[in-house]
């Protein structure tokens, strides 16, 4: 509104037609809608009980809370895997994650809420310092929310950073859980706030953020009010009248007649019903009236949709419906995840780190290491065929680049188990397995001989084999043991194929082939008489050897 003179003027600052009263400065209806602050979160009596009574607020509050914490997070840097165990299970054995549920909770709730580091043997009043922190002096984080601190708004970050400004100490107001009237310094605590808020509007709110519930408190009663509406309609589904012939006369004089008019109405309430009948003189009309409620399931809808429009969240995770119609819901839920992880990575990160370095400090004595990273599991839950896919891909390329020479073993093991959680294998892996494994050369030919032989031989000759060779090798000894190359043949294979000793590759098959028949020269003997000299497995020396003239398994012939 302009002034002039003193006097509130209209802007003509948007379309308008005052000749047919269209525009928000004409004459008409709309030109008087308006917006005003409802101060929702600031009536602490009044969004507790909606979160106690209403489902809608109550899902809308801890949805989102739950969703990021739900999954955890993956360290994704190297670290010593036994400080990763410890780390991991700290987190179950001090209930973090649960308590850090809590506090996004009454964040979203009351629109701030704080999470106190507890540090056995400081006071709360100090700066946190964390090279003082002592062994196993870490205990756990205590949720407080806005209504039970008090910020000190006389005492600010003067320190140039992203808390500037910000206040430097918090009062606990509320000691009935038995928590001291700490004066806390703001190094000690994690904050979040609910509904973000630019500054004038935070000052109102004693410089927290806003309630959750304070959007969408109107679109809440309207869609209460239109459920409730349709509750009661159902009682109005099935209308009974009946006629009487000078019904008003009976009811004016009153006495008999109407004594027996009432009499006669309670002998229908009680004679009638699916099997029995209605009495009634030839006169009296008896009719039933039925109404439908078409149209009103759609209006339902609507305000459903209105209310997940406003917090975020889609239908089918905040009322549990399923999509209609050809909707599978999978793009509304990949977007809702979507905007899960961004708050994951702008409001949770942060304290999570200092957690993780708060714990390391308690456990090792010593800081997290400079190139620490950790990565939030992903809450999109494949099907199996994708999560099978994804496994063999996995694999395929570990493997190829084991044998390209690209990583050792001990690397390929470690990202097989850091990727269990996406692809399902690999979980089993344990740490020492991975300390066991090789962190240099590739396997050597006297330690497949003793893989492939039970008896501890030590090898002559060390030669090295990539996987494919190896595989290769294995593939012989095994064609071998299930009875489809004679012993002798293996073991040439393994010599020209391998430029190895007669000795080398006979430890190399072990026991595997004695007493030998091939399955297909049985099988043969049964129904086909024998006509010629049966074939030898001795080598004629025609075939080349090496690798790379070995297309499949060979036979010599004569």
């Amino acid at each position: 509104m302009a002034k002039n003179n003193g006097k509130p003027q209209p802007t003509a600052d948007s379309y308008e037609n005052m000749m047919a009263r269209v525009g928000m400065q004409t004459p008409n209806q709309h030109s008087a809608s308006t917006y005003r602050p409802n101060w929702t979160s600031r009536n602490r009596t009044l969004i507790e009980n909606a979160y106690r009574s209403s489902w809608i607020i109550g899902a809308a509050v801890d949805s989102v809370a739950d969703d990021m914490t739900r999954k955890g997070f993956r360290i994704t840097s190297e670290i010593d895997p036994k400080a990763r165990g410890v780390l991991e299970s700290l987190f179950d054995e001090l209930e973090l994650w649960e308590n850090l549920n809590n506090i996004i909770k009454w964040s979203r709730l009351y629109g701030g809420a704080l999470g106190l580091i507890l540090i056995e043997g400081q006071a709360p009043f100090t700066p946190l310092r964390p090279e003082t922190i002592g062994k196993g002096r870490f205990r756990g984080i205590l949720p407080l929310d806005r209504w039970q601190v008090e910020p000190d708004l006389n005492r600010r970050i003067k320190e140039i950073g992203k808390d500037l400004g910000k206040p430097e100490f918090y009062q606990v107001s509320s000691t009935g859980r038995g928590i001291p009237a700490w004066r806390i310094h703001h190094s000690r605590l994690i904050r979040f706030d609910g509904v973000t808020l630019p500054y004038q509007q935070a000052q109102t709110e004693n410089e927290w953020g806003m309630s959750i519930v304070e959007r969408i408190f109107d679109r809440l009663t309207a869609f209460d009010s239109a459920t409730t509406g349709a509750a009661q309609l159902v009682y109005k589904a099935h209308l009974r009248t009946y006629s009487v012939d000078k019904l008003r006369e009976i009811i004016a004089m009153g006495g008999a007649r109407l004594d027996a008019l009432l009499k006669h109405m309670d002998m229908i309430r009680q004679f009638q019903s699916n099997e029995g009948m209605t009495l009634m003189d030839k006169t009296d009309v008896f009719e039933t009236h039925q109404y439908s409620f078409s149209g009103l399931n759609n209006v339902l809808a609507q305000f459903a949709e209105q209310i997940s429009g406003a917090v975020g969240i889609p239908l089918v995770r905040l009322f549990g419906q399923s999509p209609q119609g050809f909707s599978t819901g999978d793009a509304d839920l990949a977007n809702y995840y979507d905007n899960i992880g961004t708050q994951q990575e702008r409001r949770l990160r942060q304290p999570i780190r200092r957690l993780l370095d708060v714990m390391h400090r308690s456990e090792f004595g010593q800081p997290l290491p400079e190139d620490f990273t950790f990565e939030f599991n992903p809450l999109w839950q494949m099907s199996d065929l994708d999560r099978s896919t994804i496994a063999v891909n996995t694999v395929n390329a570990l493997n190829g680049a084991l044998d390209g020479g690209m990583m050792n073993l001990k690397a390929a093991m470690n990202d097989l188990r850091e990727m269990a959680d996406v692809t399902g294998i690999g979980g089993s892996i344990a740490d020492e397995d991975i300390n066991n494994a090789e962190d240099g050369s590739p396997p050597q030919l006297g330690e497949l001989g003793n893989l492939l032989q039970p008896t501890n031989v030590e090898a002559t000759e060390n030669t090295d084999l990539n996987g494919a060779q190896i595989s290769s090798m294995v593939e012989i000894v095994s064609s071998v043991a299930a009875g489809l190359l004679p012993r002798d043949t293996g073991i040439q294979m393994l010599i020209s194929s391998y430029r190895m000793a007669q000795q080398e590759a006979e430890r190399i098959m072990g026991s595997v082939g004695n007493g030998f028949i091939a399955k297909e020269e049985e099988t043969a003997a049964e129904g086909i008489p024998s006509t010629g000299k049966p074939v030898s497995n001795k080598s004629t020396g025609d075939s080349a050897g090496g690798r790379r003239n070995r297309k499949g398994l060979l036979r010599w012939f004569k």
